[in-house]
């Protein structure tokens, strides 16, 4: 079976020279036709022809050049001045900054049976301007393409509660696997991270009432066990009176001194039941 795979001199690929050299296809009869009548097109036309020869590229920016329809020996051209050949050459400018993303919301359906709404945003940026334009039809929209599909698939096979803990961990994975898919077309993806996920309004008001029936639950318990402390405190200090009447005495004494202070108009003495007892025997 043939391979229909685009081969690249090492130079291009950013091999080394000696490679590059020994790789480099000799030029035909019309090829060498074209080139000279280039030259000569150049040189009766000059000085105007620099304004087509000559070419200017950003920092920011590299020229891929194809001479006719090969790619031109050196690699890509940049940044400054480059100068290219009328009917001959053409080039393609490729940015290398930064690209930001915003990963549309994804409808994903969890492990757990869970529909949740998920975007994110990539930053990636071209690194073999090369390989950006051989390699792939459209290198940015590739990527873009790629990352929302990775994105569905890797939130898919996970739970719901592994997606809302794990997101740091999920998006150190997609910025791997997202890197060496995009390699080989010269792209470098930097950085990956998960946005929002977005839960339906019905799934969030159960969730809310979950933890809200969990809160109480946990209140009651809590007062439960206030209640058991302090009847075991409210035991102790009743074994601790009865043993003595003299104790009773003060604690009466203390109840009403702290009636006292507060000011009112009523005062209630408690009376023992013995006391009554004893009336109730004489009538």
């Amino acid at each position: 079976m043939a391979d229909n795979k685009p081969h690249y001199s090492a130079q291009e690929l950013g091999g080394p020279p000696e490679q590059a050299e020994a790789e480099e296809h000799s030029m035909g009869c019309c090829e060498i036709c074209l080139f000279i009548i280039s030259l000569l097109l150049v040189l009766l036309t000059f000085p105007i022809s620099l304004c087509v020869c000559i070419k200017v590229v950003q920092e920011y920016e590299r020229a891929v050049i194809f001479r006719l329809g090969r790619l031109a020996s050196g690699g890509a051209k940049g940044p400054g001045l480059f100068f290219i050949l009328p009917c001959m050459d053409n080039y393609i400018k490729v940015d290398l900054r930064t690209i930001t993303f915003d990963v549309p919301p994804q409808e994903i359906l969890t492990k757990d049976s869970v529909t949740v709404s998920v975007d994110a945003v990539i930053y990636f940026r071209i690194q073999n301007p090369i390989l950006s334009v051989t390699a792939v039809t459209n290198a940015h929209m590739s990527t873009q393409l790629l990352a929302q599909t990775t994105l569905r698939n890797f939130l898919g096979i996970r739970s719901l509660g592994e997606i809302l803990s794990e997101r740091e961990a999920i998006a150190n994975e997609l910025e791997t696997t997202l890197d060496a898919a995009t390699d080989p077309w010269g792209i470098k993806v930097e950085r990956v991270e998960i946005k929002d996920v977005r839960l339906p309004v019905s799934l969030q008001r159960a969730m809310a009432a979950e933890a809200e029936a969990t809160r109480e639950a946990k209140a009651k318990v809590i007062a439960a066990e206030g209640e058991q402390r302090a009847s075991k405190s409210l035991k102790e200090a009743a074994d601790v009176i009865s043993q003595s009447g003299t104790a009773l005495q003060l604690r009466y004494l203390q109840t009403l001194n702290s009636i006292a202070a507060e000011r009112n108009s009523t005062i209630i003495f408690p009376l023992p039941i013995d006391f009554m007892q004893a009336f109730a025997k004489k009538s």
